[in-house]
């Protein structure tokens, strides 16, 4: 069991994942898309349940990008009937996390920005595991919004151009409120980052899997999780040096 080997001194903070697979999962069964998007939004809430479990502080999951807005329609509202359906208050409430989102919100429809608001504010004083749910949402246009507020805030004299630097860029992204991501997954098999987090993930550690987002269960977290503390993180610097550091 991977979960007995996982040192929980040294579990990630913000584990980042991007939930792949459920079409190709339902089509492997002679299913609708649709199936496999009703089996990995029960999937969410087991991993949930594992991250909590395991002291995970935010849970980051890629649940709709803004290239999503472009798959057919009927898909796209079966998507939002599944999110509305599986915004459960009492899972947690019952859990004591907290839920936030990320992305270009206003292009939800608002019955989804209702559902959202509601249960931000509602499990706000909730003091364990955070899920971030990333809802029409893409690095670039993430980044290009940071971009523009700053490029406002000198416009208004509220910025120096020279006083610029990364942690100015960090502050202006949706992911303000939380650390980058130590370890990212990516179910399904694909191994590319699909415009998610690329500022954040700058340092993250990458952990790639075969295995379909429905089949992810808490053993295959706990196998990430392994796999990712059998790393040495180095942050640019030798070996040596991160070895002496300790």
């Amino acid at each position: 069991m991977y979960k007995e080997q996982i040192d929980m001194t040294r579990v990630p903070r913000h584990i980042a994942i991007i939930m792949d697979g459920n079409g190709r999962w339902a089509k492997a069964q002679g299913k609708e898309r649709t199936y496999g998007h009703q089996e990995g939004a029960e999937r969410v809430h087991d991993i949930m349940t594992a991250a909590v479990n395991l002291g995970v502080e935010y849970l980051t999951l890629y649940t709709f990008s803004t290239e999503n807005w472009n798959r057919p329609e009927t898909e796209i509202a079966a998507l939002m009937a599944l999110l509305l359906k599986h915004l459960e208050e009492e899972l947690f409430m019952k859990k004591n996390a907290r839920f936030r989102v990320i992305g270009d919100t206003a292009r939800l429809p608002q019955v989804v920005q209702d559902a959202c608001t509601y249960l931000e504010e509602r499990t706000r004083a909730n003091t364990g595991t955070c899920m971030v749910l990333a809802l029409s949402y893409s690095s670039k246009w993430e980044i290009t919004h940071a971009v523009k507020q700053i490029a406002t805030e000198v416009k208004e004299g509220r910025l120096n151009a020279e006083d610029i630097n990364e942690d100015t860029i960090s502050q202006h992204l949706a992911t303000n409120f939380m650390p980058d991501p130590e370890l990212m997954i990516r179910t399904g098999g694909e191994e590319r980052l699909s415009n998610y987090l690329l500022w954040q993930c700058a340092y993250s550690e990458f952990y790639f899997t075969d295995t379909y987002w429905p089949d992810f269960r808490e053993e295959d977290l706990c196998k990430a999780i392994v796999d990712y503390q059998g790393r040495q993180r180095r942050f640019g610097k030798t070996g040596e040096q991160v070895q002496e550091k300790k």
